[in-house]
């Protein structure tokens, strides 16, 4: 379970201080969770605090009853959370079977890891042994980040807008790969997006505009209200 406690997020410039989040209290422990908003409403940034890419301002962060408002990203990450970028990292030099392998945290045959490549809808042949470099597509890399994320198996999944760059592929795929990824950890899978197809099969969805938290329930009670109702201040993308 996650819990977050009042938790704010500050950066400075040129103007000053300027508040990202604001005092967020929540408690995430459902299957899918959906967090959704305007642009710049702070949904990346709560996705990063999470992770623990950002420093929290203020605030507490728990997991599974542990205190890790302080620690790393590296630290977070041996407890158990897993998170995916909007806009994945290149590292040159490396495979995709050194990913995939440096992942599940231990060695993989060949078959174990192009089992998690043909999850995601890729050529497992054509892309084992491919360097994570500039010859792979934004979409690539994103199928196989999301590869990764279910290698590693654990109890928190983060992804951050992971439908981005993967439009050829078909979002019933992409959902089954959710689900699939689930029943393997029962764990929890928090998921940033504003498309509908994504919110729809959330259990929850929290709505985040202005670094505050506007709205939290049910996908049943939320999701008609971004779908129908102008006073949200935003719509969902429909595919």
């Amino acid at each position: 379970m996650l819990e977050l406690k009042n938790v704010s997020f500050k950066v400075s410039d040129d103007d000053g201080e300027k508040e990202i989040l604001k005092n967020v209290s929540l408690t995430l422990n459902d299957r899918f969770v959906a967090i959704t908003g305007p642009n710049g409403g702070g949904k990346s940034t709560l996705a990063k605090v999470i992770a623990g890419i950002y420093p929290v301002t203020s605030g507490q962060i728990l997991f599974d009853g542990v205190d890790i408002t302080n620690m790393s990203i590296t630290d977070r990450a041996k407890l158990g959370i897993s998170f995916a970028f909007q806009q994945p990292v290149r590292f040159k030099g490396l495979t995709v079977r050194d990913l995939i392998t440096l992942a599940a945290g231990r060695t993989l045959n060949v078959s174990e890891a192009c089992t998690y490549l043909s999850e995601v809808g890729l050529c497992a042949r054509d892309y084992i042994d491919r360097e994570i470099n500039a010859s792979l597509s934004g979409g690539e890399l994103k199928r196989i980040e999301i590869a990764m994320i279910m290698a590693r198996g654990t109890k928190l999944s983060v992804f951050d807008e992971p439908e981005a760059g993967i439009d050829l592929w078909s979002f019933n795929n992409l959902i089954r790969v959710f689900e699939k990824m689930h029943e393997k950890t029962n764990g929890s899978i928090i998921i940033i997006s504003h498309q509908e197809k994504i919110l729809d099969i959330a259990d929850k969805i929290v709505v985040i505009a202005n670094g505050e938290i506007k709205n939290y329930g049910k996908k049943d009670e939320i999701l008609p209200d971004l779908l129908h109702r102008e006073n949200t201040g935003f719509g969902c993308v429909k595919l």
